[in-house]
């Protein structure tokens, strides 16, 4: 397992949380949301996933991983 720290812009409340927590469980990856940070802690197996599928699957929820 593999975990990084993504900045990512947008976010501001428990929905932002939840959407992003859902989009990642859906791709098999673990995430976690600090709001006030504007970070999200990814878990993740390098074998099955890639950073780029992981960014892909943020930024369809409507934010911006910078």
């Amino acid at each position: 397992m593999k975990t990084v720290t993504l900045q990512v812009q947008g976010m501001s409340c428990q929905h932002c949380v939840h959407s992003i927590e859902s989009a990642l469980k859906e791709i098999g990856a673990a995430g976690k949301v600090d709001l006030a940070s504007n970070a999200v802690e990814v878990s993740f197996d390098e074998n099955r996933l890639s950073l780029e599928q992981i960014k892909a699957a943020i930024e369809e929820q409507g934010y911006d991983v910078v």
